[in-house]
């Protein structure tokens, strides 16, 4: 048997600083930069967070040193991670692996941002820490076989989510491998997230992912004080390996573990919905800035999609049609194709202006969606899509192999600049939200994140 757990507690516990590439250090910065700017807005805007503040403040926990970005606020430690990786998840806004079929810095940086509070470490620290985190969780996922994870209705942010917050915060409390192997033992009994949030737009994919990210934490932190978790908590028999997927391949858990750096294949979002909507989304931008399209005279739309997005995008068709909620459009192929053709983009903003536009609706209806060959050809290693627009003066059709965002077609640090500002000049102003972005592009140079994340605060309410 090979000893997986071990092998990534020892690659965890060993990663420093000083051993990643200066390319993993440039893009980790970047994610980490996303997933802030992603936290403020939600701090704010998202309709699920008043309930998850309320819910930690029941709790007793709304009380403590660790900083939430957009909140004034701060919370006891696992209560950060909670709700920073709630947030983070929030707006489906955050970053994809395509081949793993998740998001990574959701339940990482969470978890690693309370750890480096907790212990005052530095932002190369913090790095170092994210990294090992985000090639726990991606590696654990592509083992899996993300589309057999899924079919039994597990969603693998949060299920593999887990281990990499245990990695990423095991790695800033200065845990040995021992202690890491022991907090992936304890995790593995907390590992849980359902795709039954489809089924009706509840929030559930937010809140289990910043559970990833709390027990996470906690996993390590009792790891940390002596309690025990069982060994090969990865390939045993009642292993996470075994027991979450039938077909598991425990060699991709390891291969190249620490030459070959899935962090680099980590995409990034231009527009806040499932990533399986991207390609379709972007053939579509450029069908109408090419065709010279617009919404009025489109009579029908044919999106084409791999067959494991058909199953997240674009069924039940009915439901899919006829979007309820942020979840529900975040998840529906047909709307989100609709917000495009009729805005020529998609902003956090649209979902409060279509969800219940009479005309986007209408339009909606006109898009079907199918598994096209070409496009299942380049998945998983590309997370293609096809767009056909029929009009009455013809029929426009674009492929689209690499969705913006993807590592080969990856955003440039103004575009990254753009998103953050978007999103949190509302709640930081423009001064707060440059002085926070500056921060965080320059977490190799600063001595304690604390510092870094005091500059996240809403000024006004900072001053009162």
């Amino acid at each position: 048997m090979t000893d997986i757990s071990r092998r990534l507690a020892d690659f965890a516990a060993g990663l420093h600083y000083e051993d990643l590439p200066a390319e993993v250090v440039e893009r980790t910065k970047l994610l980490i930069l996303d997933t802030a700017g992603i936290m403020v807005r939600a701090r704010n805007d998202a309709e699920s967070t008043p309930a998850m503040v309320r819910a930690i403040e029941r709790l007793g926990l709304a009380t403590g040193d660790c900083a939430v970005p957009g909140d004034v606020k701060t919370y006891a430690p696992s209560a950060a991670a909670l709700l920073n990786g709630t947030l983070a998840h929030s707006l489906d806004f955050d970053d994809t692996h395509a081949e793993a079929s998740l998001h990574s810095s959701a339940p990482i940086v969470p978890a690693a941002l309370a750890a480096a509070e907790m212990m005052g470490a530095s932002g190369k620290d913090l790095i170092a820490a994210c990294v090992a985190g985000y090639e726990v969780q991606i590696r654990l996922s592509l083992a899996l076989g993300p589309s057999d994870h899924y079919d039994r209705g597990y969603h693998p942010t949060a299920t593999c989510g887990i281990f990499g917050a245990v990695a990423a915060a095991g790695k800033l409390l200065g845990m040995d491998a021992d202690q890491i192997d022991s907090g992936f033992g304890i995790a593995l009994s907390q590992s849980a997230g359902s795709m039954q949030f489809l089924a009706d737009g509840a929030w559930t994919k937010r809140s289990h992912v910043g559970q990833a990210a709390q027990n996470g934490l906690m996993c390590a932190v009792m790891a940390l004080e002596g309690f025990k978790g069982p060994r090969h908590a990865f390939e045993g028999k009642w292993g996470f390996l075994h027991a979450y997927a039938p077909n598991a391949d425990h060699a991709k858990a390891t291969k190249d573990l620490g030459t070959e750096w899935q962090t680099m294949r980590l995409a990034v979002k231009p527009f806040p919905s499932c990533r399986y909507t991207h390609a379709a989304m972007d053939a579509l931008q450029k069908i109408m800035k090419d065709g010279g399209v617009t919404a009025d005279e489109v009579e029908a739309v044919e999106i084409g999609l791999p067959k494991t997005g058909m199953k997240i995008v674009s069924f039940p068709e009915d439901a899919k049609h006829n979007p309820e909620s942020v979840v529900d459009g975040q998840f529906s192929m047909p709307f989100c194709a609709a917000v495009v053709l009729s805005e020529g983009t998609m902003l956090w903003d649209h979902y409060a202006k279509h969800l219940k536009n009479p005309d986007t609706l209408a339009l909606t209806k006109k898009v079907t969606c199918v598994n096209d060959p070409e496009v299942e050809a380049l998945f998983p290693a590309n997370m293609a899509g096809k767009a056909t627009v029929k009009t009455a003066r013809g029929t426009f059709s674009v492929l689209v192999d690499m969705p913006k965002g993807e590592p080969a077609n990856f955003m440039t640090v103004a575009e990254f600049r753009g998103k953050f500002s978007g999103l949190s000049e509302p709640y930081l102003g423009v001064d707060g939200a440059g002085r926070f972005a500056d921060a965080i592009m320059g977490l190799e140079t600063q001595n304690s994140v604390s510092a870094v994340l005091a500059a996240g605060k809403p000024q006004a309410q900072a001053a009162e």
